[in-house]
């Protein structure tokens, strides 16, 4: 008879639970029928968190037309006044752009957007399951973490990573100030000549790779899973699944696109304060505190040492 094994099989996931933790953001679009044609694009490769950003018109039924299938994903559409709201949430941010801009943020191709994704998205969850772990009588965390695995596609839920990708104006793509929100620029391989995507064709591009890689990720994935869960009738032979990062590893998860913001005026505001910086010429000081808080990636803890010293020396 064989030996049933006490080591648990571990559970697989599915491309759906990676999908799921990404929004697109498209911003002040002007056509409503680009709106359809987006969620049409994002139905079809398994993207359902749609938000626009202050729409010049509201959707309407040329939306609805345009987006023939993808209708559930216009249907969820959360409208927001600013991009800082949309965001807001958000641990990482991606901006789609065809040239380079003052200050870049390092740039990607949409293969490499989306291996930094689904890592970031490994690690976060890595560090969700550890603290859930670690709090093993606490029976409602525990059967509000099942919840939200079960119930992600419908619901984004505080539990898992969001991830955000910005699409910008259908003439002119996002200012300076917005792609200043954004970790990595993401660019298309295009015709040097006119290297220009409709908006919607812009993000059925990036999300078909995304969804690409996130079914080879799974693969591999579920491919380690298998050789351990058949190791499971020997423990002493079965290996640890171990995931590889191209970013860093974190103890804590990362704070979001407001924490960072916050930190940046609170950092502003200290600058000044103490003569460093002159108020009425910030320049170009306030996107280069961004960017190097985007570089470095802070972790919950790391933005509340931070804040506490600088409210520290605002006092002083």
């Amino acid at each position: 008879m064989k030996k049933e094994s006490i080591v648990p099989e571990l559970s697989k996931p599915t491309v759906d639970d990676y999908l799921a933790c990404l929004q697109v953001v498209m911003v002040n679009t002007t056509l409503p029928a680009n709106i359809g044609s987006a969620a049409r694009a994002m139905h079809t490769m398994g993207l359902s968190r749609l938000s626009v950003v202050n729409p010049k018109h509201p959707i309407d039924d040329t939306s609805r037309s345009h987006a023939a299938g993808g209708s559930v994903v216009l249907a969820d559409a959360q409208i927001t006044p600013t991009l800082e709201t949309a965001i807001s949430d958000c641990q990482l941010v991606f901006a789609a752009s065809s040239r380079s801009r003052h200050l870049p943020r390092p740039v990607v191709t949409p293969t490499q957007a989306a291996k930094i994704m689904l890592d970031f998205i490994d690690s976060q969850m890595t560090i969700n399951n550890a603290t859930v772990d670690q709090n093993p009588n606490n029976n409602s965390t525990s059967q509000h973490q099942d919840s939200t695995i079960s119930n992600k596609h419908t619901s984004h839920s505080s539990t898992q990573p969001n991830i955000a990708i910005l699409f910008g104006r259908e003439d002119r793509g996002l200012t300076n100030e917005e792609l200043a929100c954004a970790d990595y620029h993401i660019q298309i391989d295009a015709n040097p000549a006119y290297p220009v995507l409709n908006v919607a064709s812009a993000v059925q591009v990036i999300a078909s790779f995304i969804f690409a890689y996130a079914r080879t990720h799974i693969d591999s994935i579920n491919d380690a899973i298998n050789a351990s869960n058949n190791n499971n009738d020997n423990p002493n032979t079965a290996q640890p699944l171990l995931a590889l990062h191209t970013r860093q590893q974190w103890d804590e998860p990362a704070i979001t696109q407001q924490q960072l913001q916050q930190l940046t005026n609170r950092t502003t505001e200290l600058m000044v304060q103490r003569g460093i910086a002159d108020a009425d010429h910030l320049k170009s000081l306030p996107s280069r505190l961004s960017r190097l808080g985007s570089r470095v990636q802070l972790d919950q803890k790391e933005y509340q040492l931070l804040s506490a010293l600088i409210a520290k020396l605002l006092k002083g």
